[in-house]
């Protein structure tokens, strides 16, 4: 997945003036994490409430 630099210069924007380079890696990263599950939702990709309540119960059967 690509960025476009204005987007990186928008992100940073909202710093604080002085910040860690960790913090900005890690926004990064959640801005990516974010956007691919969106593409996820849009492309049908996803598990219902109902399939994760079923499929997590079966962890809890004796």
């Amino acid at each position: 997945m690509t960025i476009a630099k204005q987007e990186v210069f928008e992100l940073i924007k909202d710093l604080p003036e002085e910040v860690d380079i960790d913090e900005i890696i890690y926004r990064l990263y959640l801005r990516q994490k974010l956007e691919s599950a969106e593409k996820d939702v849009r492309e049908g990709r996803l598990v219902s409430h109902e399939e994760v309540v079923k499929e997590t119960s079966k962890w809890f059967e004796k």
